[in-house]
């Protein structure tokens, strides 16, 4: 395992809290296996490409780590109604991660409207060497997970398979298709293969009770957040 020593960016407006500051400590990883940054997830640590990041807010400690219990998960309506609305008409494939012209078109058309819906930051001139290094150029080995509906490209998450559970990095889909779903359905899909193999976990990322791009983790029941104590919790939302 090779991680650099920690590092922090200065305190700046926050990308989810709008009325706040935020404050994100970073590791580079230069090489790390998967049972490796496992350690890393579970101590509420997260990676975009080989960077290691975690919220070292200074007045604010809203981003909370989630996973669902696999084992005690039940779906509920809507989630029961968004899987039947797909699970028909969607074609999963699982590969590498790549930078293809449809990953790409996808990301910008998803951002673009993120940005008008929910004020995201703009991402019109990502490049595609910015996109290979965010979700392509990983210290260790991820998985692309592709929806097609028909043969058309509808849906990208990023996944790390760990030995811990699958951990979702990040889920794109088609803003034309939004009334599917379908990161609800990729949601899912995680937990029904994290319970084919007898994992226990799916690790969403951070919770965030007041932004509604990250409060929807809560709703997959029942799940644990990691606590200020460092161990991990029992949770509603």
């Amino acid at each position: 395992m090779h991680v650099s020593p920690p590092f922090s960016d200065r305190p700046s407006r926050c990308g989810y809290l709008h009325d706040r500051d935020w404050r994100l400590e970073y590791r580079l990883a230069f090489d790390l296996s998967a049972e490796e940054y496992a350690g890393w997830l579970v101590s509420g640590w997260r990676h975009f490409g080989r960077t290691l990041f975690r919220p070292r807010c200074p007045a604010c400690d809203a981003c909370r780590p989630l996973r669902v219990d696999v084992g005690r998960f039940r779906p509920d309506r809507s989630q029961r109604r968004a899987w039947r609305a797909n699970e028909p008409d969607l074609r999963l494939e699982i590969a590498d991660p790549a930078a293809g012209p449809g990953q790409l078109d996808l990301y910008r058309r998803y951002h673009a409207h993120q940005e008008r819906a929910k004020q995201w930051p703009s991402r019109e001139d990502e490049t595609e060497a910015e996109y290979r290094e965010t979700f392509v150029d990983n210290p260790f080995p991820t998985r692309e997970w592709r929806y097609y509906l028909g043969e058309a490209l509808v849906g990208v998450g990023y996944v790390d398979p760990l030995p811990v559970g699958p951990s979702a990095i990040t889920f794109i889909h088609d803003p034309a298709h939004r009334g599917r779903s379908l990161g609800t359905y990729n949601v899912l899909a995680l937990i029904d293969h994290a319970r084919a193999l007898g994992q226990p976990h799916v690790y969403l990322g951070y919770y965030i009770a007041n932004c509604p791009s990250m409060a929807y983790k809560a709703r997959f029941t029942p799940n644990q957040t990691l606590g200020r104590d460092g161990r991990w919790g029992d949770f509603i939302g």
